[in-house]
């Protein structure tokens, strides 16, 4: 069983799954593809599973309606002749044997892949040489809340650093360029898939940088480091409600992963109620920007 999504592959370790962040391994009877919402993602999964199944074998794709199960079969019927597809309630399933036509489909150039260039998912080049896949959050461009918080980042900033969320290192790689006077920097990621597009991207545009890497739950799972500065967009929902209690633990995370005196520098959507939670995780707090929707706080320990 592969699940990247930290949270999720803790559930399932606790409910004593055999589960890994990446699949491995081939010539199965079966595989089962969990489909999400984003297209690429859900191609490259399935072209995944397709090679990873034995010639013959089964390969079954499930998904939720509003997720887009019914788009994702139909796309696929035009190309693939499918074994069948039910449907009830809000919940879709099809399933399609690995033969000539689907191994053809699985291995053509504009098929998304599982790996390219070192990220899952097929490997996409974003504005600033960063590489990036389907399926991670803001994958095709630099999230503008990242932008602002990239530039009110004050270049005298020292010391040991870490970017909570990392996603795929954009904030990492920018601190680097920005502030020379960081000595290291750890990156802390729940999604897999993000956390080993920011290897490759800091290793290609910050390679002077000594950093570590950290695929973690910071809801539930402890930091041990204590850090001088931490930059950090939080994610605000799993679903698609918000969900501030989300960035509410991020901070008390931050507040905690901070030596005395240390700084956080933050990110949110303007309309979620973060300042009470700073306040009370820190001593002095100020509000740096306020723009496009977005704004930037400067907190110290």
């Amino acid at each position: 069983m592969a699940q990247g999504f930290r949270p999720d592959f803790l559930g399932l370790q606790r409910a004593g799954h055999d589960v890994s962040p990446e699949p491995s391994g081939d010539g199965y009877d079966l595989a089962l593809v969990q489909a999400g919402r984003h297209r690429g993602q859900n191609e490259a999964w399935l072209a995944d599973a397709i090679e990873r199944v034995k010639p013959g074998g089964l390969v079954v794709v499930a998904g939720g309606k509003m997720e887009g199960i019914s788009s994702l079969r139909k796309r696929m019927a035009k190309d693939l002749p499918l074994g069948g597809h039910l449907a009830k309630n809000h919940g879709e399933v099809f399933w399609l044997e690995r033969n000539g036509e689907a191994e053809a489909w699985a291995s053509q150039p504009d098929t998304p892949t599982p790996k390219g260039e070192g990220v899952s998912g097929g490997g996409v080049l974003v504005e600033g040489g960063f590489s990036t896949a389907p399926g991670m959050f803001s994958h095709d461009r630099a999230d503008a809340g990242s932008v602002l918080l990239a530039e009110e980042l004050p270049a005298n900033l020292k010391g040991l650093a870490a970017d909570f969320c990392a996603g795929w290192g954009y904030l990492a790689a920018t601190l680097a360029a920005r502030a020379p006077g960081i000595s290291a920097i750890e990156l802390f990621e729940a999604d897999h898939a993000s956390l080993e597009a920011a290897k490759v991207n800091m290793a290609s545009l910050a390679p002077n940088l000594p950093a570590q890497f950290h695929w973690i739950d910071l809801v539930s799972e402890k930091v041990d480091r204590r850090f001088d500065v931490i930059v950090m967009n939080p994610p605000f929902h799993q679903g698609r409600a918000a969900e501030p209690g989300i960035g509410h633990a991020m901070i008390r995370a931050a507040s905690g992963a901070l030596k005395a005196g240390g700084r956080l520098l933050m990110v949110a959507n303007r309309g979620l109620p973060y300042e009470a939670a700073l306040k009370a995780g820190f001593g002095r707090v100020e509000e740096l920007a306020d723009e496009s929707g977005f704004k930037v706080w400067k907190a110290r320990r």
